[in-house]
């Protein structure tokens, strides 16, 4: 593991297929939590974690003088002040939502399988309350959905289910991340697109791209000519990682910065 981490990960990816049911189930057994631990050994720094906003006084905050002008009117008469009507500048929180897709269509299995099961692991750890994870060929599954409960080993274990098959809809896909996210209440939504970005099916990729509120892309780093102009078109952050391990680190990089 410790000389060659990402051959050490694909190679478990695989054996999670394998014919012997005792070896497949081992197999998701380490793999759930070597990838958990994989993805969380990136430290996290988050952006947009909030704003400043006026909100009524309650027990903490620095009190808003132009706010509480009325509170303040009159007491040269002596009237007494109401703490209801003081008004404070406090931090108010700007929870995330995330949907990963993940592109199974094509060759899937190895290193291309643990890149996005490390992915949804680290999707996990990122917002472990308010995401979903799809994977997408021409048609779309959900291993995780939006406002259902999904332990991180489950949610990597049916990610480690998956099997290159089909042809890629990237248009589809995307207005299914929408749906998954139109189920959120979180200030800041996103869509992290882990594919090369070829599609091959009917389909405007980029209209449905540009009506993602936020969406960053993850290439693999020997193939990433398509996805990097794709996301220079309709004005995503982009990167690419040359296996699971960049994974954690690639995310910080595109969600973070």
């Amino acid at each position: 593991m410790q000389s060659d981490p990402d051959a050490t990960m694909a190679l478990l990816a695989d054996l999670t297929a394998a014919t012997d049911p005792k070896l497949r189930e081992l197999a998701k057994r380490i793999a759930g939590r070597l990838m958990l631990d994989v993805a969380q050994r990136t430290p996290l720094r988050r952006r947009g974690l909030g704003k400043l906003v006026t909100a009524k006084y309650r027990d903490g905050g620095d009190i808003d003088l132009d706010a509480s002008t009325d509170a303040f009117r009159g007491t040269q008469n002596a009237r007494e002040i109401h703490i209801e009507e003081l008004h404070v500048r406090t931090w108010e929180k700007r929870d995330t939502a995330l949907c990963l897709l993940v592109d199974r269509s094509g060759s899937m299995g190895g290193a291309p399988l643990a890149t996005s099961a490390v992915a949804a692991a680290a999707i996990a750890t990122r917002e472990p309350t308010d995401y979903s994870v799809l994977a997408f060929s021409r048609d779309v599954v959900v291993a995780k959905s939006q406002d259902s409960y999904k332990p991180g080993n489950e949610v990597v274990n049916s990610v480690l289910t998956l099997r290159g098959f089909g042809t890629t809809d990237i248009a589809q896909a995307l207005e299914a991340a929408q749906m998954q996210l139109s189920r959120s209440r979180a200030a800041r939504k996103i869509v992290v697109l882990l594919s090369d970005c070829r599609s091959n099916e009917p389909g405007d990729i980029d209209a449905a791209a540009r009506t993602i509120e936020e969406l960053v892309v993850i290439a693999p780093a020997d193939d990433d000519v398509e996805a990097r102009a794709f996301a220079h078109r309709v004005g995503a952050r982009v990167t690419s990682v040359t296996g699971p391990t960049d994974i954690p680190g690639a995310l910080a990089q595109v969600l973070d910065s």
